[in-house]
């Protein structure tokens, strides 16, 4: 037996709940991890609370995200007490995920964990922290340099943007962090932020197809009008990577600053992601993010407490990185 966080549907509404389950109920899989650690993400917020049909079959665990030890693997590549962890691959959507004290998953969506990153750590990170680094990556491959000027983080507070600002800043680049969150102004210093921006000063396009050149770049977890006025606002060449859309997923923008000043608007996807790519964003997540800023990111919770979090989290009410242990 081993506990986890089940979901299940009555007439169209989803609730969660603490329970013990058997190990033959886990679904195929050719490795079977011992969760030490898994984490919140505001997708998990989403399929905690039902939302956006992202889950279709039910009864469901959640947790698209886990870091832990290998039990019993068939897979090649994995041996009992392997330390490893999981992002995307729909798992917690489509298949059964970490908010439980035992996932079996693929061995080919797995990674084992870069020397000097604990399961905490690495679940610190998570999926929020991973995708941060891959957007890094991305704007690194569109010319981003630190002599070119400030780069906006939106959400900053948030996982994605809290891990973005303190990789930044250790990078040596100017960062903007946008939040609406007065509160958290001293946490953002603290990772490296060197201006901050209300986000009403970036909520609204002002209509005009093109603005005064602001950011060289942006990470943006916002979407919606937060990226319609973003873009026109970036410099000749600069680009935008988008990874969230907790503002909104539709987009009302000219093509202007993509034709008149080079604009690149490059998204970010952390669930198909390829093993090479995502074993190099790890590498660099060793490397480039600061593991003390890291720890001060951490908000520690139980499996018990993810049903309230997942809907603190969807209300902008999580700050930094909320890592669960599974221990009792």
């Amino acid at each position: 037996m081993f506990k986890a966080i089940l979901l299940e549907e009555t007439d169209g509404k989803v609730s969660a709940s603490l329970t013990e389950l058997e190990e033959d109920q886990l679904p195929e899989g050719d490795v079977t991890v011992l969760v030490d650690y898994t984490t919140l993400n505001y997708k998990d917020g989403m399929v905690l609370n039902g939302i956006g049909r992202l889950v279709r079959s039910y009864p469901h665990v959640p947790g698209i995200d886990f870091a832990g030890t290998v039990e019993v693997s068939s897979h090649p590549d994995y041996q009992p007490g392997d330390q490893v962890a999981l992002t995307g691959w729909r798992v917690g959507e489509m298949h059964w995920g970490g908010h439980a004290q035992k996932a079996r998953v693929k061995g080919d969506w797995l990674v084992h964990l870069p020397e000097g990153l604990s399961s905490r750590r690495a679940m610190a990170v998570g999926t929020a922290g991973f995708t941060a680094m891959l957007a890094v990556m991305a704007l690194e491959d569109h010319g981003l340099d630190p002599a070119k000027g400030e780069v906006l983080v939106t959400g900053a507070a948030g996982g994605v943007g809290s891990v973005a600002v303190a990789v930044l800043h250790k990078l040596g680049y100017q960062v903007a962090a946008s939040t609406g969150r007065a509160e958290t102004h001293g946490y953002l210093k603290d990772l490296g932020a060197t201006t901050l921006i209300d986000r009403a000063e970036i909520a609204e396009p002002s209509g005009r197809p093109l603005d005064k050149e602001r950011w060289q770049a942006c990470i943006d977890s916002v979407g919606g009008s937060t990226l319609a006025c973003v873009l026109p606002q970036i410099a000749y060449g600069g680009s935008v990577a988008a990874v969230g859309l907790a503002g909104g997923s539709t987009l009302e923008t000219t093509v202007l600053p993509f034709l008149l000043r080079g604009v690149n608007l490059l998204g970010i996807d952390s669930v198909m992601c390829p093993l090479p790519r995502r074993k190099a964003a790890w590498n660099r997540i060793v490397a480039d993010l600061p593991l003390d800023k890291l720890d001060g990111m951490i908000n520690e919770a139980k499996l018990a407490d993810l049903p309230g979090l997942g809907s603190d989290i969807l209300k902008g009410q999580v700050r930094g990185r909320v890592v669960v242990s599974t221990a009792e």
